[in-house]
């Protein structure tokens, strides 16, 4: 993918004045690193997902904690910080917040390695999303002045394929570190190589603030651009919330299920550590990133005919792929599952670049940051807050319902360790795991519902947009 070709303005805005450009290998460079980044950033995020059974295990977790370890604890304060972050980054140098952020982010998860209780391992995670919550705002806004908005669908779904390749790196290499030196070792490795990132990001990276290549059009917002003014400028823009909604109900049900799929994988199948993880790896990595690539792709080839495409592809996208989900759930083998599964991923991830370059395109370039601070609130708080937890919530639920040993399934295998040689005990939290995952699902239709409501707006909000300009 190039999203640049030619050398690039760094300020989009019709009538503005013509600003110096970026070349375009260094612009096609920045947008790779800043993808290397992002890529990180997913590692740390989702690799307790692939250690969650053997975190279980040793520290006597039950699903429902498993589910707040990988969702609202991180969640809640990676969405609160994001906006005044985002803010920041209206005016300050955002290459700088992103190499603190990555430094912060990959230190917390290196400590997650040294966690000896759920406690500790609580507030490292928080100490991740912390981190975290410097990253996507003020890279989007950085690279919407690397771009113009013609190519800005395909730039940001290259810096969204971090999602599939980080979730692909976590599984894959994850399983294979911590069958080898267990998962402790695994937080270490996969943590210590942001800091060394941190730096080189603060070296390489350019602010085209700082170096004067940011033109009138895009230059930091005047002081009097308050969060009041930036909520009344998007209250005023149905489109965009409609597509925030609608990829709220996407990641609710990605980050839920993606952090269960190990899980799955392993007590529905039998699946071992490696054996799974390499699995997902592939199947994530590879399904993820084509259709991630192709969302952003087709979008702005279709586009160009009809604006209207930034909704319709990942509403059509979603709908092709829900069937091939429920026969994964109910598949006779793991790579059966697996092959089933490989196809809502990739389509289900045809959603980022669409929705991404609509929000850049909606608003004004001084509101951009917070723009995607306010949606990653919305987002992440519902969907990688919620998601994880209300499956893990779910399977607890479910599985007290298949158990059929002797006793409350509570106080016989509820926290999985002391009991988890028994079948009962087994095949109870294999049901109520499946379960979860299809009971959950269903919502999805929502986010077909809300890509439709935005689709009849989204041409008039981006001309009224234009014309304010």
């Amino acid at each position: 993918m190039s999203a640049a070709d030619q050398s690039q303005p760094v300020a989009d805005m019709p009538g503005a004045k013509a600003a110096p450009t970026l070349s375009p290998s260094y612009v096609q460079g920045a947008l790779w690193l800043l993808l290397l980044i992002y890529t990180l950033n997913f590692v740390d995020r989702q690799i307790v997902g692939i250690l969650a059974e053997d975190i279980k295990r040793d520290l006597q977790l039950t699903d429902g904690q498993l589910g707040l370890l990988g969702g609202l604890a991180f969640a809640l304060f990676y969405t609160v910080l994001g906006i005044p972050i985002a803010r920041l980054a209206e005016r300050g140098n955002r290459v700088g917040i992103i190499a603190v952020a990555l430094a912060v982010w990959s230190g917390f998860t290196a400590l997650c390695g040294v966690a000896a209780n759920f406690a500790q391992m609580l507030a490292f995670r928080i100490g991740v999303g912390v981190g975290e919550a410097g990253c996507t705002p003020p890279a989007h806004s950085l690279i919407s002045d690397y771009v113009p908005p013609e190519r800005r669908a395909s730039a940001l779904a290259l810096y969204s394929m971090g999602v599939p390749l980080g979730t692909m790196v976590g599984f894959g290499v994850g399983a294979l570190i911590a069958a080898q030196w267990g998962w402790r070792a695994t937080f270490f490795i996969v943590g210590l190589p942001g800091i060394a990132l941190a730096l080189v990001t603060w070296l390489v990276l350019k602010e085209p603030r700082r170096l004067a290549l940011a033109s009138t059009a895009s230059a930091p917002a005047s002081p009097k651009a308050s969060f009041g003014d930036a909520l009344k400028e998007l209250s005023a823009l149905p489109s965009y919330w409609f597509a925030v909604l609608a990829a709220t109900v996407i990641s609710f049900l990605g980050y839920g299920h993606a952090y269960f799929f190990g899980g799955f994988l392993s007590r529905a199948y039998g699946m071992g550590l490696e054996e799974r993880g390499v699995a997902l790896a592939l199947m994530i990595g590879i399904a993820g990133a084509i259709g991630t690539w192709a969302g952003g792709a087709m979008a702005d080839r279709a586009a160009k005919r009809d604006t209207r495409a930034y909704m319709t592809v990942p509403a059509a996208a979603f709908v092709i792929g829900a069937p091939f989900f429920y026969l994964g759930m109910f598949s006779p083998t793991a790579y059966v599952a697996l092959a089933f599964l490989a196809i809502p991923t990739a389509l289900n991830s045809m959603w980022y670049g669409p929705v991404y370059a609509t929000v850049q395109g909606l608003v004004k370039p001084h509101t951009r940051a917070t723009a995607v601070a306010i949606m990653f609130f919305i987002i992440n708080l519902v969907g990688l807050g919620l998601g994880p937890t209300t499956v893990g919530f779910f399977s607890d639920m479910f599985a007290a319902q298949f158990y059929d040993g002797g006793g409350l399934y509570a106080e016989a295998c509820a926290r999985g360790a002391a009991t988890a040689g028994e079948t009962a005990c087994l095949t109870a939290q294999a049901e109520g795991l499946r379960w979860s995952l299809t009971a959950t699902s269903f919502v999805g239709g929502l986010a077909v519902v809300f890509f439709l409501l935005a689709r009849r707006t989204i041409r008039e909000d981006l001309a009224k947009v234009a014309a304010s300009l």
